[in-house]
């Protein structure tokens, strides 16, 4: 395209060109700050903060001012564009009765996670997590046949979750916008194109927002399900760690990760090779047993006891049942993936009291020999699982469940038994990948999760009651999939990843403005009607355009334009008398002259690239 001679235009409106479209920072509410609050502790929350684009009104509980809303819009427009591509919007309450919730079975589920409410009747009300239960009910009231199927609906909405310990900015709070969204399909055929098409929506969002981000394996969570995978962006400020192998590419949360173990050097057993007990004084720690003994913490079995709340079926009360963990000593125990097994919801360790119920031992001395496991989980005793990394393996130390003792020689299977065998553990850094044929190891990192689509299958549909009559007539349940994006997660994590000491800067689909046009001087009128031209320019090429026309030092003016996210500005300054602007590109931090008849075709340029 042939470049257009730039010509000042005559200045209207006392000494303003009139614009209906022009943002004029002097006229705009954008509280920026220098430091940020002392509590501020992650990089996007102090930014956030001093970029004007939060301000907190109480615990996890936000108001999003005029720049951080503008970004927040323009990733929804984002969403919803794609989304529109296979579903259809809905809009539904926030607020929810109780009886919905306990169709599902999710009302106690739930717990202190959930908001409740009465209204001036006495009726119990919540306020949404997730809207499950809502779009199930609508599938059991309009959906009759098998033609109307496949459906996807979603909606974009307020959620809200009593976290115990909001932190973080934006990352964990009680109130929160998602995308979710739902489908219902007549088999696991259609669930299967359903969970595609929503992957392939998902990476077309976080791509266009300028996210580099990874599909994980993950775990469903609350919600249910069998396949779960989340996209997660890498940054210091997630709370998820995610192991995967730079070789192959796989990459699991570390609630699924799964790794191959190095083979371990037995020990070597003393006397017949039984259990022999040993006495061990002060040797309650991993560490201390294996000075003692002189061995690594992978040939001494770790003991970790809890107990498990499993939800009772309808009509029977929840109950707490002792659980205990063996492992290898130099192994965690990923609890996600315990209470996963057993099935149940929410795992506390054992006090003393129950200690002494259940394995009649004192912590730091807890052990397999001796005791009496149930057959099945929380059925007649106390619950045993056994690691996978202890099978095969032989002449153990183990605690005694005496005061200042253990065994040693000690070998599963010969000495003591358990209810099931699984993996249980949080696997580490450097690890073999579990890809067959793989050489390589696995990294762990901090990540934070972006969205999360998982396969529910029937346990909405069936729970609640939603049927359809299939091609043969026959009444059978749809197979569902849920589908969630968190609006502001996605900001906070461009955030995250596009930081620098003086501020940051979002791609330019999700920015608030494209461009700030600083004009260096004010109070000059031609670098004024410049600036003033230009900006009218650069909106009419569709860019969504700042002019700074404050009556500050440009000094101030620039460390402002750093700090708010904007990703390219144009400093009107001296070199306008030669027909020059200075362009700079806040992500490489790179500055060039351009001629001002050149510089809309350059920044449509700039902007198609990252389109």
């Amino acid at each position: 395209m042939k470049a257009v001679a730039f010509v000042p235009r005559p200045l209207i409106a006392g000494g303003e060109i009139v614009h209906p479209f022009m943002h004029r920072w002097s006229k705009l509410f954008i509280p920026t700050l220098r430091e940020a609050p002392s509590d501020a502790e992650v990089v996007s929350h102090k930014f956030l903060l001093r970029a004007g684009y939060i301000r907190q009104l109480g615990a996890g509980i936000y108001n999003y001012l005029f720049l951080g809303q503008r970004s927040l819009n323009k990733i929804i427009g984002i969403v919803r564009e794609e989304m529109d591509t296979i579903g259809q919007e809905f809009y539904l309450p926030a607020i929810h009765p109780r009886e919905i919730w306990e169709q599902s079975g999710r009302w106690s589920v739930m717990g202190d996670n959930m908001f409740r409410l009465k209204d001036r009747k006495g009726a119990e009300l919540c306020l949404g997590m997730t809207h499950e239960e809502i779009m199930t009910g609508i599938a059991r009231n309009e959906l009759r046949s098998y033609k109307q199927l496949p459906q996807i609906w979603y909606q974009i909405q307020s959620k809200f979750r009593d976290e115990p310990r909001p932190k973080a900015g934006l990352l964990r709070v009680r109130q929160f916008t998602m995308k979710d969204s739902y489908s219902f399909d007549l088999d696991a055929a259609g669930l299967d194109k359903s969970f595609d098409l929503h992957d392939a929506v998902y990476r077309r969002i976080f791509t266009r927002c300028g996210l580099e981000f990874v599909s994980v394996d993950a775990d469903s969570g609350a919600m249910g399900g069998t396949q779960s995978q989340e996209f997660m962006v890498y940054t210091d400020a997630g709370e998820d760690l995610i192991a995967s192998c730079p070789v192959c590419g796989y990459a699991a949360n570390t609630e699924k990760a799964i790794s191959v173990l190095e083979p371990v050097t037995e020990m070597e057993p003393t006397g017949d090779g039984l259990p022999e007990l040993v006495h061990t004084p002060g040797c309650a720690a991993i560490s201390d047993v294996a000075e003692f003994f002189k061995i690594s913490p992978a040939s001494d079995i770790k003991c970790v006891a809890y107990m498990a709340l499993k939800r009772g079926a309808k009509g029977i009360p929840d109950a707490w049942h002792g659980l205990v963990a063996f492992l290898r000593g130099d192994h965690q125990v990923n609890e996600t993936k315990l209470a996963g097994v057993v099935g149940a919801s929410e795992l506390r360790p054992m006090n003393g009291e129950e200690l002494e119920q259940y394995l009649h031992a004192p912590a730091g001395y807890l052990g397999p020999v001796g005791l009496n496991p149930a057959q099945k989980p929380f059925v007649d005793g106390v619950t045993v699982i056994v690691d996978k990394g202890l099978e095969g393996r032989r002449n153990f130390v183990a605690g005694a469940n005496k005061l200042d003792y253990h065994f040693r020689n000690v070998t599963p299977s010969r000495d003591f038994t358990w209810t099931q065998v699984a993996d249980i553990r949080t696997v580490n850094e450097g690890e073999a990948c579990p890809t067959p044929g793989c050489s390589g190891q696995l990294v762990v990192g901090k990540a934070v999760e972006v969205g999360h689509i998982f396969k529910l299958g029937y346990k909405y549909t069936q729970s609640m009651g939603a049927t359809v009559l299939d091609p043969n007539g026959k009444e059978v349940a749809p197979i569902m999939g849920s589908y969630g994006i968190g609006i502001e997660r996605i900001l906070t994590a461009a955030i995250e990843q596009s930081t620098d000491a003086n501020g940051f800067w979002l791609n330019p689909a999700i920015a608030p403005f494209t461009v700030v046009i600083t004009v260096t001087n004010v109070t000059d009128p031609l670098l004024r009607s410049t600036g003033e031209q230009l900006a009218c320019d650069l909106e009419a090429a569709s860019l969504d355009v700042l002019l700074d026309d404050r009556d500050e030092r440009a000094g101030v003016k620039f460390k402002d334009a750093d700090l708010i996210g904007i990703p390219y500005r144009i400093n009107v300054g001296k070199k306008v008398a030669e027909g020059k602007v200075e362009l700079v590109r806040r992500a490489a931090a790179l500055n060039e002259e351009v001629p001002l008849e050149e510089i809309v075709e350059r920044m449509r340029e700039l902007t198609s690239l990252q389109a």
